[in-house]
């Protein structure tokens, strides 16, 4: 009964923590100037990944290294296929241009860089200190650049509504405590709901392996999915899809970053993750640029694609820390039809893409 309640107190928490911090960074973005769009990637990612970042430091200090690493990797991979994918069925994102041309390939560069960096089984204190210096230097950028934005471009972000009239929430110190309290929320909110979630896992016999990459990966990223859903909800699209783009980023060079550095020893990885897990990830952080690219919009039937990849995922996962029977059948039609057709449509969207007339300036 315990367990459930502390469930459904983290579910009230993650609601109210979300809206509190959309709503504080979209008034923060009009307030300094800045596009909502890199409040998304920078305030909004980074607030609703502390999670990841908690649990892999910790868990890289106390030497569970699978776990600091399977979290990130399991939280990127539901970042697109299932928070992108339920706030696309709720309604299509439009994807700013910025997105595309910059952060969509950046978010590939490190993920690549990580996978790269991971091919000799681990990942080097000295790495750790590769991927922080690569996000203070991102970070830096990204807000010199939207300081150089037109006025005109940065009210092409601006949300309508109630959000331009002179409201209690207009004022710094009020759009602070809402980003601070939304934060705090988000914390306590996932924090309860991964240990309630674990406690049911573990109940009916799931894996210490499969807990970390699905149970744990899942919880210390509702921050992002709710923090997404609502603003997809809000009409703010940028802190949508922005926050998703920001977290993976900041997931790779902060969480394992730090965590690598503050490891006892070398963060090893586990053979399965390294052939498998670690490779789905760089191919769905990939398969973002030709989705993006058509029309600047996740679709629904694109959004039901994302969520159907992260249950099969799942569903994978399970069969192979179960050992089941199967696992044999479900691999081959995977490997045989489903891969190769997702392969194939996304080459044809990419090739119209890059065969549409571009439209005169």
């Amino acid at each position: 009964m315990m367990t459930t309640l502390f469930f459904a107190l983290g579910i009230v928490a993650l609601i109210a923590g979300a809206e509190a911090l959309v709503r504080g960074a979209s008034k923060l973005a009009l307030s300094f100037g800045i596009s909502p769009l890199v409040v998304g990637l920078t305030i909004v990612a980074f607030g609703t990944s502390s999670p990841e970042l908690a649990v892999s430091v910790q868990s890289a200090w106390n030497g569970q290294t699978d776990m600091a690493v399977a979290n990130v990797v399991g939280s990127n991979i539901l970042n697109v296929l299932l928070i992108l994918g339920l706030s696309a069925l709720i309604t299509p994102l439009l994807v700013d241009r910025q997105l595309i041309r910059q952060e969509v390939p950046i978010m590939i560069g490190v993920t690549l860089l990580f996978t790269v960096l991971t091919l000799d089984g681990g990942i080097s204190r000295g790495e750790g200190m590769l991927f922080v210096a690569l996000l203070i230097v991102y970070t830096a950028f990204l807000i010199v650049q939207s300081r150089r934005q037109s006025r005109e471009q940065q009210d092409d972000y601006a949300p309508g509504g109630d959000s331009e009239q002179s409201t209690w929430d207009a004022k710094l110190p009020a759009q602070l405590a809402l980003m601070a309290g939304g934060l705090v929320l988000l914390v306590l909110g996932s924090n309860l709901m991964v240990d309630a979630a674990i406690v049911f896992a573990r109940h009916v016999g799931i894996s210490e392996a499969v807990i970390g990459l699905t149970v744990v990966a899942a919880g210390t990223s509702l921050p992002e999915i709710a923090a997404s859903i609502t603003a997809a909800l809000r009409g703010q699209r940028d802190i949508a899809v922005g926050n998703v783009v920001g977290s993976n980023i900041f997931n790779i060079l902060c969480a394992l970053g730090v965590s690598a550095i503050f490891a006892p020893t070398e963060l090893l990885l586990a053979p399965s993750m390294l052939s498998f897990d670690i490779p789905v990830m760089a191919v769905v952080a990939i398969a973002c640029l030709p989705i993006f690219m058509t029309g600047n919009l996740i679709a629904r039937w694109e959004g039901a694609l994302f969520f159907a990849y992260y249950v099969a995922y799942t569903l994978y996962l399970v069969l192979a820390a179960s050992e089941h029977d199967a696992l044999g059948d479900y691999r081959f039609a995977m490997g045989t039809i489903a891969l190769p057709l997702t392969a194939i449509t996304l080459a044809l969207i990419t090739f119209r893409h890059l065969r549409r007339p571009r439209a005169l300036p």
